[in-house]
């Protein structure tokens, strides 16, 4: 853990999430500046800097894609983009990005579309996952 580190903060519970998924490798929890509903971060329990340092990535990939499987099912969509920064948060994570017709990013997404979401409905938006987990 990286004392300073605002995601290592969210694994040990300091700072409040909507989490979704949690266990012995990662944890997944919505983004607070969603570029979509359901846009959600898979980050490794451990710290590591970038996500190609994780030791058993492979082991990581099948939750993230257990996590993105769940979000394209609760909402009914066949296209969930991740991308993999690591520039903002020196913690190593994935971002996954359900998309729907008319959101706003056109052919790609665009990183400034933030959609403003309350706390009630992303409350609801993580228990909306969370039943196909």
């Amino acid at each position: 853990m990286n004392k300073e580190c605002v995601f290592c903060k969210i694994i040990k519970g300091e700072i409040p999430s909507f989490k979704i998924y949690e266990d012995d490798i990662a944890i997944a929890f919505l983004d607070i500046r969603p570029l979509n509903p359901g846009h959600t971060l898979v980050i490794p329990r451990k710290h590591y800097r970038w996500v190609w340092d994780i030791k058993n990535i492979g082991e990581f990939y099948e939750k993230v894609r257990n996590i993105a499987l769940a979000i394209k099912k609760a909402y009914k969509t066949n296209y969930v983009v991740s991308l993999v920064f690591g520039e903002e948060v020196e913690h190593a994570h994935v971002w996954l990005i359900p998309r729907f017709k008319n959101d706003g990013h056109g052919g790609a997404i665009n990183l400034s579309n933030i959609k403003n979401i309350d706390k009630e409905q992303m409350q609801k938006e993580a228990e909306k996952i969370r039943k196909f987990l």
